[in-house]
């Protein structure tokens, strides 16, 4: 029975993994720049959306807001908010960090899927890759990605995005015993 005003606390509030799962999707409109992965790529449409509509940086903020049992990217930067208006999606991605590591969790790997028609990811892959990693301050060889046709879904005018990611507990150095403080002190 919890007390009243207590905070709901499980066996499992403080594992040493956790995971977080994010899905977005974005449909093409004409005379926005086309914006993956915080890397503009050359595409005769761009995705719409009250941000810049970055699918892949909106599917791994929910991913790692999910992963903490924080808000969604909705609830904390709405899209009835002017000041949300054409932002950089890498400022959702840095709140989402931030929130993580307060929770006391880093990114362990990131695995990410798209779903287009055009234009082709696989040119472009390494370049997204490197940028996420950089955005996410892991290594390259933690960030998957992949792309697919969207064969038989009918949505070959969107970008659609799922992201898994996997977070694990940073260890909280424990302070110096009092014995040892003596020992060193002599």
């Amino acid at each position: 029975m919890l007390k009243k005003g207590s905070k709901l606390e499980t066996r499992n509030s403080k594992l040493a993994l956790r995971v977080g799962y994010g899905f977005d999707s974005h449909e093409f409109r004409p005379g926005i720049p086309l914006k993956i992965g915080g890397i503009k790529l050359k595409h005769d449409k761009g995705l719409g959306g009250h941000s810049d509509g970055d699918v892949l940086l909106h599917a791994i903020t929910d991913a790692l807001l999910g992963a903490v049992a924080a808000p969604d990217i909705g609830a904390l930067f709405p899209p009835s908010e002017p000041k949300w208006k054409d932002a950089d999606s890498a400022i959702f991605l840095g709140e989402a960090l931030k929130r993580v590591r307060q929770a006391g969790y880093a990114i362990a790997n990131i695995d990410a899927s798209l779903i287009l028609a055009a234009p082709k990811i696989g040119p472009h892959a390494g370049v997204i890759r490197l940028r996420l990693a950089e955005l996410l301050g892991i290594a390259a060889n933690c960030v998957g990605l992949k792309a697919k046709t969207p064969e038989g879904l009918n949505s070959e005018n969107a970008v659609l995005a799922h992201v898994v990611v996997l977070l694990e507990g940073i260890r909280k150095k424990s302070p110096p015993r009092p014995s040892t403080l003596r020992k060193r002190a002599s």
